[in-house]
């Protein structure tokens, strides 16, 4: 079992719960540790100001101003709101990695590498499907 499958989180919902809430996307992503297509989400191109937020429970996660462009194919940022993200191993595929999910319902967001730009040297490479995003006023 993974920590997210043990651990009890403030918000909780039932799997079938948890389908009538989240797109089929987000479910596949979020509550069984898929990935979109890299490209394919709109927030990957998200310039505005403002607070992404977890589709799953509107938690916020990242500041806009912590967004970089990566690369990669998905919204990635090098510094979380505190407190906002837990990590656990994640050892799918053949590979070693941290998976990053949200610290109130335990959804997976995406993963985090050391290869990200300073302050953090941190990548935080996060599926857009798993989040909402809040344009400041």
């Amino acid at each position: 079992m993974t920590m997210t499958e043990t651990k009890q989180y403030p918000v909780t919902h039932t799997e079938a719960e948890w389908r009538k809430l989240l797109t089929p996307e987000q479910y596949a992503i979020m509550r069984e540790h898929g990935t979109e297509r890299p490209g394919s989400c709109a927030l990957n191109y998200e310039k505005r100001a403002g607070t992404f937020e977890c589709a799953g429970c509107g938690q916020p996660l990242f500041r806009s101003h912590r967004k970089f462009e990566s690369g990669t194919g998905w919204p990635s940022f090098n510094d979380p709101e505190s407190g906002s993200v837990e990590t656990s191993d994640d050892g799918s595929h053949g590979m070693h990695r941290t998976e990053v999910h949200c610290s109130r319902c335990g959804s997976h967001l995406g993963h985090v590498f050391p290869d990200g730009p300073p302050p953090t040297g941190l990548r935080y490479c996060i599926n857009g499907v798993a989040m909402n995003f809040k344009p400041a006023r």
